[in-house]
């Protein structure tokens, strides 16, 4: 494995934000637009949604940062279902768990720090 090459679960999940973030967008955006342009929470959630974009690209282009970053967007969303029914909680706690052992991997973890030596 060279410097440039990412796993396909890095690849895979990338994606799946920028899907993910784009969808969750275009969606409240048009609940943003039909409302008053300076609902806060309106602004919060696109931006939340944004963020799960730049997350993704980033990630995709082997930034450490955006790794951390989506930890933290998909742990926000585990702390907002907190709030809401079990099923929900539980489901964002399992997505937070996979998405947390797919970026920590050896593998993974060598792809963002950009090292020259491969894990074992």
């Amino acid at each position: 494995m060279n410097a440039n090459k990412r796993p396909l679960s890095v690849t895979i999940l990338g994606c799946l934000y920028i899907a993910v973030g784009t969808v969750g967008f275009v969606y409240h955006l048009s609940e943003f637009l039909a409302r008053d342009a300076f609902q806060y929470d309106a602004v919060w959630v696109e931006l939340v949604e944004f963020l799960a974009i730049v997350c993704g690209a980033f990630m995709l282009r082997g930034s450490n940062w955006a790794r951390w970053l989506a930890l933290a967007w998909i742990g926000f969303h585990v702390i907002l279902s907190a709030f809401n029914a079990f099923p929900e909680f539980a489901i964002h706690c399992l997505f937070c768990a996979v998405i947390a052992w797919i970026l920590f991997r050896p593998k993974a973890a060598w792809y963002f720090r950009g090292s020259q030596i491969e894990p074992t």
